[in-house]
């Protein structure tokens, strides 16, 4: 009797074991399982964007956390670096895999890649199979008449939830039967943590990395968090949004695991349904987004809005660094970067805020903006974090007018009234009245000394005058424009 030969199971950012149809279809032959994760560290010459340096700091972990996952299923997680095609066709030719497995993803750089692995297996004789589970839906499922995606978020998002529920999410394989032994790389090798200086230790007390972490972060959600999302969600000084999102960037959970339990949740508990509503528009937002990338790969280089081509924008380095160090003299702002250093995340209403202040308040152009969230955030998608830029700056699609310019004193007051957000993040303001604690340039010299600040030396004054940045904002728009 011929033995069968082995399958390879190719991990790409679908890092678990549960609902992963390809891993899933590999298990369900009986043939033993080559679990391989490939790093194409310089970035494949399809086009795949390489990861920024929180971003790689997650993927290490989450890799560590998968490996251990398919050991105690009995597999092993080979990991090998440079470039797909090359890597599978050698594993495969070196075990005798009669196929190769893998999870699309919807994003037109990574299907370059999968097309050139594919052709790649087929001159050596090796089949291979492609399933989804990336998206709710595939971007061919939601066009306009003319064929192309849709650019409003609103009429987007009814399509997909009139399409109705996603496929149900599968269970992970009792067993992953051992293929042949392979030499594997060790991820210590690969440079993914910083070493010199180590700036990781925020994000090591703030993120346990994993599908266990993921499943149990959202379980957690639902069962406490999720009541007062829809009301509450713009708050940062309040403990209420999910913290999935690096999870669902690197795949350790999947949006349709995450659709599946948001609506149990909301049959369990009809009170919440209003919440739970308002948390799967949010995954609507990141489907969206990709939906964008798909019809649009270059979304995080060029406007969607060609008018934009001519915006006088600044190069202003040093404003730059202000406000990327949390050190622009606005509480809320300088709170927001902070906590983006510290933790490799920064809550949603004050992204918007620090966004628009970078863009608004110092015309500074928003590919500069994306360019350092996209190396600082561990969630940062390539859909959702440009199509986010370009939303706040108005040259996106479904955008915000350029003209709605977030004030950060009063986005402070109406969503952190009592500084607890600021003071967290800003120790130096911590024993600011709340009533000055968004603007500090307001308080008398007595109020200051009895916080223990002197401006422009325990903490800056403002970079920009409001009043004079926003008008000089809605001058270089009205220029465009003309």
């Amino acid at each position: 009797m011929t033995e069968q030969a082995p399958i390879v199971v190719w991990f790409r950012d679908d890092l678990r074991l549960s609902d992963h149809p390809a891993l899933d279809a590999a298990a369900k032959t009986g043939a033993a399982l080559i679990c391989v994760y490939v790093l194409d560290d310089k970035g494949s010459a399809s086009g795949v964007r390489p990861l920024g340096g929180a971003s790689r700091w997650w993927l290490a972990q989450s890799l560590r956390a998968l490996g251990k996952d398919i050991g105690t299923k009995g597999g092993n997680l080979v990991l090998r670096t440079g470039k797909a095609a090359d890597a599978l066709s050698e594993v495969a030719q070196t075990t005798g895999a009669s196929d190769v497995y893998w999870n699309d993803i919807a994003i037109e750089a990574c299907r370059g890649v999968t097309r050139e692995v594919a052709t790649s297996l087929s001159r050596i004789g090796v089949e291979h199979r492609q399933f989804c589970s990336d998206l709710l839906i595939d971007p061919s499922q939601v066009r306009n008449k003319e064929g192309r995606g849709l650019r409003v978020f609103t009429p987007f998002w009814k399509r997909v939830v009139a399409i109705g529920d996603p496929p149900k999410p599968l269970p992970a394989p009792r067993q992953i039967k051992s293929g042949p032994e392979l030499a594997s790389d060790r991820i210590e090798d690969w440079n993914l943590e910083p070493i010199k200086p180590d700036w990781a230790g925020g994000l090591r007390d703030s993120w346990s990395p994993g599908e266990a972490s993921a499943r149990a972060r959202l379980r957690e959600f639902l069962a406490d968090s999720i009541r007062g999302y829809a009301t509450g969600r713009d708050r940062p000084d309040r403990e209420i949004t999910s913290r999935l999102s690096p999870h669902l960037r690197f795949g350790e959970i999947s949006p349709r695991q995450v659709w599946h339990a948001a609506q149990f949740a909301a049959a369990e508990r009809p009170a919440i349904a209003s919440d739970i509503n308002k948390f799967l528009s949010e995954l609507g937002w990141r489907e969206f987004s990709r939906h964008l990338l798909f019809d649009h790969p270059d979304l995080a280089q060029k406007n969607l809005q060609s008018s934009f081509d001519a915006f006088p924008w600044k190069r202003d380095t040093k404003a730059f660094k202000a406000w990327a160090r949390g050190q622009t003299g606005y509480p809320l702002v300088d709170a927001g970067m902070r906590e983006l250093w510290h933790t490799g995340i920064m809550h949603n209403r004050v992204r918007m805020v620090v966004a628009s202040f970078l863009v608004k308040h110092l015309l500074i152009d928003w590919r500069d903006g994306e360019n350092w969230f996209w190396d600082t955030l561990v969630d940062a998608d390539p859909g959702s974090n440009p199509a986010s830029w370009q939303w706040v700056a108005g040259s996106g699609a479904d955008a915000a007018p350029y003209f709605r310019i977030f004030n950060p004193v009063l986005q402070g007051e109406k969503f952190d009234p009592d500084g607890k957000y600021v003071r967290r993040w800003v120790p130096e303001l911590a024993e600011m009245p709340s009533k000055l604690i968004h603007k500090p340039w307001d308080a008398t010299p007595l109020e200051l000394a009895s916080a223990g600040i002197t401006l422009g030396k325990t903490y800056p004054e403002p970079i920009v005058d409001h009043p004079k940045a926003r008008a000089r904002a809605l001058d270089a728009y009205a220029k465009t424009r003309n």
